[in-house]
């Protein structure tokens, strides 16, 4: 598992549930943002279009080559080696643990993902305006979420495993990447930003249930229990 810094027993902190706060939000744009597009039977929402009919009008033949570039680091062989680096980084001591935790934890976002653009069947924008090839139903968008989940892995790994100036603007690096991702899915034509979107909330829904749950198994191990506060034992 990719270890987290808890409180030890009895030491003051953060309580066991306050990734639950981001979780519940997350959870509810995200249903909202389905329902949305469900209840819409996969006709795209005005902004998509207007935005979709903007990036045609604005795509120049070095910005597509760029977005190329930046499109096929998100998802497939490039997204899973950057994951297990993570896991690597993370789990110093056992470092194919890690590699393996690295691997399984970014195959857990792709099973919800999945299952989630399956039942929704949202369809892409037209094929005769993609800069790129795609497959697949369109909301989340697979390089979206996967690009965006291999970031929490990242982010977490540089957190844990460098010191020094260079942490902070690491710390940055995985964020923009993953945003550089998402926006080339749209730019590219193969998506409508709310694909994108629904992708960045998943993504971050799995990230806070995936915090409870390492918090809870650090203080299961360490011997701290979930208690009310204030209350006497």
């Amino acid at each position: 598992m990719l270890p987290l810094p808890v409180a030890a027993p009895g030491a003051p902190g953060k309580p066991w549930w306050w990734p639950a706060i981001p979780v519940l939000m997350c959870s509810m744009l995200l249903a909202a943002l389905v329902a949305s597009a469900s209840a819409a039977h996969g006709t795209p929402f005005g902004g998509d279009e207007a935005l979709h009919r903007w990036v045609l009008e604005h795509r120049p033949r070095w910005a597509v080559g760029l977005a190329v570039a930046i499109t096929v680091t998100g998802s497939g062989v490039p997204a899973y080696l950057l994951a297990m680096l993570a896991g690597a980084m993370t789990v110093r001591t056992r470092r194919w643990r890690g590699t393996l935790a690295g691997a399984l934890a970014l195959v857990s976002v792709q099973l919800p993902r999945i299952a989630l653009a399956s039942w929704l069947a949202r369809p892409r924008p037209s094929a005769d305006d993609w800069a790129w090839s795609a497959d697949g139903y369109a909301m989340p968008s697979g390089h979206t979420t996967t690009s965006a989940a291999v970031a929490v892995l990242l982010t977490a790994a540089v957190h844990r495993a460098v010191r020094g100036r260079a942490r902070r603007p690491l710390l940055v690096v995985p964020a923009l990447w993953a945003a550089a991702v998402g926006v080339s899915r749209f730019y590219l034509g193969m998506h409508w930003p709310t694909d994108v979107l629904a992708g960045w909330l998943l993504t971050a829904l799995w990230a806070g249930l995936l915090g409870m749950f390492l918090i809870l198994l650090r203080r299961r191990k360490s011997g701290a229990v979930p208690s009310n506060e204030g209350e006497n034992t």
